[in-house]
């Protein structure tokens, strides 16, 4: 019988989201281990090649990151399977360029481009909070960030501001029925869940951005959606997906 970690993954068997065809090959990349799980990231190497169309082939991906041109949340990765997932920063110094990794409608990772503003932060969903050694409480985000002495009125399912040069928290945003929300886990994009009241209505709001309203931020993806609580007005004549209540 087999021992020890894998290092191989069939295109068959890759995720589905990839969009990677299967007559290309057999082999798919494997992503290294990182923050993000397989089935949840998008590797660097099909970033760049399948979607910028930055490379033709996986030796000019690693040509490409061996020259430090590519940043992942502020830190140089030179990994071509490094797994980037949900709201990580991919910067190109060399092209000036800035991508934030969100979700479409159909539960595949978009290009989405963004300021160098919007670069200077991402949000974080928390996962969990304890108390370590001494005493010292710490929270865990979504992106396997360990991050000690948070607010207390932070818990587990808020939403927080890190800015990614300091690593700290500058704004945090409570998850309740008035806040904004986006579902990158279902398998059907547009569910209604009737635990969180949740509904995917379509957004007259031109295309995707990430900015700040009266309680936090809302996030409109590249297709105009938009996902809204229940208990929110509906500003516009809303078309609503998936099952219904």
């Amino acid at each position: 019988m087999a021992r020890g970690p894998k290092k191989h993954l069939k295109r068959v068997a890759a995720p589905k989201h990839w969009m990677l065809d299967k007559l290309t090959g057999v082999f798919a990349p494997r992503p290294s281990t990182g923050p993000h799980k397989l089935r949840e990231c998008l590797p660097l190497i099909i970033f760049l090649r399948n979607r910028l169309k930055y490379a033709l082939t996986g030796d000019e991906v690693k040509k490409i990151c061996m020259q430090r041109f590519v940043k992942i949340d502020g830190k140089v990765r030179v990994d071509v399977t490094y797994p980037a997932g949900f709201m990580d920063v991919i910067s190109i110094e060399k092209t000036g360029e800035h991508f934030r990794l969100v979700y479409d409608t159909k539960g595949r990772f978009a290009v989405h481009r963004i300021t160098v503003e919007e670069a200077k932060y991402k949000l974080c969903k928390v996962r969990k909070i304890t108390v370590g050694i001494k005493g010292i409480p710490h929270l865990v985000t979504h992106d396997a960030r360990t991050i000690r002495y948070p607010d207390p009125l932070i818990k587990v399912n808020d939403t927080v501001q890190i800015d990614l040069g300091t690593g700290k928290i500058i704004n945090f945003i409570k998850f309740d029925t008035v806040s904004l929300a986006t579902l990158p886990r279902l398998m059907c994009s547009g569910a209604i869940s009737a635990d969180c009241k949740l509904r995917l209505l379509r957004s007259s709001d031109s295309p995707a951005s990430t900015s700040q309203v009266k309680t936090g931020f809302h996030h409109v993806d590249q297709a105009g959606f938009k996902l809204l609580t229940s208990g929110d007005p509906l500003p516009w004549p809303p078309t609503v997906l998936g099952l219904q209540e």
